[in-house]
């Protein structure tokens, strides 16, 4: 283990090993990660993965949009492969909830988003196997899909590995050092990294760990569901991506014959202790709502299912901002379901940020953390928080 570093970035999930990579592209390389069990072992390795542009702010959509941008071109980019998979992505909302998907896509087009309000006569053409009602309004992104977050974090990792960085496994951060209001060093089991600059990007183990020098953030974290269905592939052979606003719960294909759903209330849970598992009454009152938006689905079985963490702010979007009162401590934090799909840029404008003092490739300060204490926080035009 290197015994001093340019920055540590504490976290082996998708954020820390995209802003690990993107510090390594700045030409920061005398860099280390530190990550307390395996690349993927928390909320990126339960992500449902999808990837898509529909948000409320011009910042998020922007983000998802040059991430898209990423993920389909990864291999020429990164060098190693995202599994990216072009599906297409549907928004149904509720009639009440027209006028906020209306407002959404006219945004999104007009930053040159691929995206357009659809009827359900365009729908026989676009989705044919899925179902609305009179009262449903929908929008649709043709370029969307989803891709594997497995293959996305390890290829980033590869790549930072490849270009000086050092990854450590298995190896948890037991505190930073502040000194004079600034990072001095991070202390671990095998010895001590001094360093000028740290990333916190611990997912759920983030609130805890950034109290330890006194930062208070406002994170909670809440779990959510994941099953996994067989799909009757001779009566459905493929579908879309949906974000289904009108019956709060999301799915995507998986493969040519499997199916993700993510469902769930907005439970707050314990890290340590809360149910990694996906209830059986939960999953089969999901399918009941995936049946009616797909009828072939009711032929479908279950496979399995888990349960993960969203890490959410009080307006259910990230912190991406040094730590308040601690020069060289840097925020990557709250992502609230939303953090994969945005994972590139959030690497970059991070990396940016740390090298250059502010983030150049798209302006991150409607991020900041000051904005929960100043009450400028990010607006959603949809009750169900993770579509925002």
């Amino acid at each position: 283990m290197r015994a001093t570093a340019d920055v540590v970035v504490i976290g082996g999930g998708v954020m820390g090993c995209s802003i690990l990579f993107n510090l390594a592209r700045l030409g920061i390389t005398n860099t280390v990660l530190l990550e307390k069990d395996i690349l993927n072992g928390g909320s990126t390795g339960r992500s449902q993965s999808i990837c898509r542009m529909h948000y409320s702010n011009p910042v998020t959509a922007t983000m998802a949009w040059e991430s898209l941008g990423v993920f389909t071109h990864f291999e020429d980019v990164v060098g190693g492969p995202s599994g990216f998979t072009e599906t297409g992505y549907l928004v149904v909302v509720k009639e009440d909830d027209r006028p906020g998907l209306e407002r959404n896509c006219a945004m999104q087009y007009g930053l040159g988003i691929d995206t357009m309000v659809v009827t359900a006569a365009d729908l026989r053409d676009i989705a044919p196997m899925v179902s609305v009602s009179e009262d449903e309004a929908m929008g649709w992104e043709p370029q969307s899909g989803y891709a594997d977050p497995y293959l996305v974090t390890s290829s980033y990792a590869n790549a930072a590995r490849d270009l000086g960085a050092e990854i450590n496994l298995g190896l948890p951060s037991t505190g930073i050092e502040v000194e004079g209001g600034r990072v001095r060093a991070v202390n671990t089991p095998q010895g001590r990294i001094e360093t000028p600059a740290v990333v916190m990007a611990a997912g759920p183990w983030a609130k805890a760990e950034l109290a330890r020098v006194g930062v208070d953030a406002p994170l909670v974290t809440v779990r959510h569901q994941v099953a996994s269905l067989a799909r009757p592939v001779d009566k459905l052979p493929l579908h879309p991506a949906v974000g289904d606003i009108a019956q709060s719960f999301s799915f995507r294909p998986d493969g040519p014959r499997m199916t993700l759903m993510g469902f769930g209330d907005d439970e707050e849970a314990d890290v340590e202790t809360y149910n990694q598992l996906s209830g059986l009454d939960d999953m089969a009152a999901a399918k009941e709502k995936l049946a009616r938006r797909i009828p072939a689905m009711s032929d479908a079985y279950f496979r399995g299912g888990w349960a993960g963490l969203f890490t959410t702010t009080p307006d259910w979007h990230p912190i991406l901002d040094q730590a308040p009162g601690v020069e060289g401590l840097y925020c990557a934090v709250g992502f609230s379901g939303h953090g994969f799909k945005l994972s590139p840029m959030i690497g970059l404008t991070m990396a940016e940020l740390i090298a250059e003092g502010t983030s150049s490739t798209i302006d991150i300060s409607p991020l900041r953390f000051s904005r929960f204490d100043e009450g400028d926080l990010m607006e959603s035009s949809y009750r169900y928080r993770v579509l925002a």
